[in-house]
Parts: C-alpha cells; structure tokens; sequence
C-alpha cells in the first residue's frame, strides 16, 4: 500500500484528452500520489513519454487504440502497471477488465494485475445489467437482446465537441441522432465477451445535445427467463448482487425521477451507476444511468487505482 511516506509516481500519456482531463481533476486532493507531468510540447514526443512511462509505478493510457499499443510497447520496467481506458485491450489475454462489481474474481485481477483495461462507456451500462442475469443463470446465454444507448457528446472526443459547440453548427445536432447503423459498434466485442453471451447483442447508440451523461436500457420479455421474476424481484436479485458496493446503486421505483422518465444528463459529474428496473410482469426494462465521463470512463479507472494501490475503491470519486 502507498502513503504519505511512499507516494505512487502516476503518470496520465494522454492527459489533454477528454478521459485523461477528467483523470487530473480527480487528483486534486490526493496526497498519495506524485504526478509526473509531461511538458505540453513534448505530450507526442516518443522518447519522453517512454522515459515518463518506466519512472511511473502505474501509468494511465488516455489513448486512440493504436497509439495504446505503442505505449504497452514502450514499458521496459517490469514493476509499471497500466489502465487503459481504450479499446485496444478489452478482451485481450493478460489484461484485468476493469469492473471490479462483477465478481471477487474480476476485483483480484484487478488488484494484482500489471495490466487493466477500463470497460467502454455502453459497455459499462450494457455489461452492469447482463452480467449479472447470465451468471446467475436468469437470462440464458443465448437470448437474442436488443439493447439501446442514450448519451451526451462528449463521448465522441474532442472533434465531436467541437462539432456540437460550434457557432455554425449543423441543424441535424439540434435532435438526438442514432448511430453505429451497421451494427459494428466497438463496444461489442467486450459486451458479448464479457457477459458470456453465446450471440452479439443487437444496440442501438443514441447520442444527444447535451455534454455528458448516458442511459442504457436492456428490455427483456419475463417468459424467456430461465428463472422467473418480476420487475420488483429483479430489483431486489441486482440489489442483492451488488450489496455493498459503493460505486453501483439500485433504485427504489422511479418516484423520484422528474416526470417519472430517465434523463440522460442526471448523473452527469457522478462517478457511480445506478439501475433501474421498470416495466410489469410480463415485460421488463432494466436500465443503467451514469455519467460516461465517470463511470464510464475515468471513474472507473480512479477506481481501478484505487483497487491496485489498497487505499479506499471511491478514494477521490464523487459519489
């Protein structure tokens, strides 16, 4: 464990991204940890950044895929331990997923692992409410689901940002707009991997003018459980499932949902997660609400670190 006397040297290569801001912003109060920053004219430079990589013990890979790969291959210090938050190494062998609720099993790899990657942001809400009904034998493993998406921009980085708050933009940003229309999303690899589904997941991504902040909802017809249950006895089976777990929450009802709907942007600036299961007997919508910057993205990662250096799993998150 690190403390005062024996801060953690962490480093963020690709800390002028939308994840690794978020990340920075996460340490201001932190008294454990030693952030080696990088000089802004050298954030590209590949010399320094492997230099800043091998002095760190635990460096955050804020990355597009290729430029992921590269860094994993700049580690010459056997002791450095990664979080990637991109796609590059999701379901790759030898890499922690990074979603410790899951199992004890998934939070001691994370805990000893020198590689984790941070789940997507759909894949979190996807994985979050799936999981937990195939491993427990609820859902069979080959049932077709079809899943949607609601989300704020900023998921898109930096250039749809931009995009969205232009002076001059375009009129078709003024209206949610879905997406990933040939069922290609790259979230769905480690949505299906993960869960243990036998078939990839037909999902529907929308995203919306508004910054940050996402709803995924999974509907689920009850007659195809293997195991029955209503809206009010799922809600108890993943209350149950994730008891004591200070970053996932579930709901009471929805009385206290403003017009008895899901925003999308509720939770935006919150590092936790919270499910919902709505719908009647006979159909139901289990639905996980969170920020994608947090949870999403670098809440998780906090998370992960925390996990790897002992201290408090919600140390620095807000919750």
């Amino acid at each position: 464990m690190y403390n005062k006397v024996m801060k953690a040297k962490i480093f963020i290569d690709g800390s002028e991204g939308t994840t690794g801001l978020r990340i920075h912003e996460r340490f201001a109060e932190r008294d454990d940890i030693e952030l080696l920053a990088i000089s802004p004219e050298l954030r590209k430079d590949t010399a320094e950044r492997k230099r800043l990589i091998n002095e760190s013990d635990i460096t955050f890979l804020c990355l597009p895929d290729a430029a992921a790969r590269e860094a994993v291959s700049l580690v010459e210090n056997e002791k450095v331990r990664l979080i990637d938050t991109s796609t590059a190494h999701r379901t790759e062998n030898g890499w922690a997923y990074g979603f410790p609720e899951l199992s004890e099993k998934h939070r001691e790899a994370i805990k000893n692992g020198k590689r984790i990657a941070v789940p997507g942001c759909h894949a979190t809400g996807f994985i979050s409410t799936v999981y937990p009904l195939v491993s427990e034998g609820i859902l069979p493993a080959d049932y077709p689901i079809a899943a949607f998406s609601l989300t704020g921009y900023s998921g898109g980085g930096k250039k749809m940002i931009a995009e969205y708050e232009g002076a001059e933009r375009n009129k078709d940003l003024d209206s949610p707009r879905e997406y990933a229309l040939t069922q290609q999303h790259k979230h769905l690899k480690e949505m299906k991997a993960i869960t243990g589904l036998s078939r990839s997941p037909l999902f529907s991504p929308i995203v919306a003018d508004y910054y940050s902040g996402m709803v995924v909802s999974l509907p689920v017809h009850t007659d195809f459980l293997q195991k029955y249950r209503t809206p009010a006895e799922l809600a108890a089976f993943y209350a149950d499932f994730y008891r004591g777990e200070k970053c996932i929450s579930v709901a009471e009802g929805t009385e206290n949902l403003y017009g008895a709907m899901l925003a999308g942007n509720s939770l935006s600036g919150w590092d936790g997660l919270k499910i919902y299961v709505t719908g009647n007997d006979e159909r139901v919508i289990v639905s996980a609400q969170f920020d994608n910057l947090g949870k999403g993205a670098s809440g998780a990662a906090i998370q992960c670190m925390n996990i790897v250096l002992g201290c408090d799993e919600a140390k620095g998150l807000v919750l």
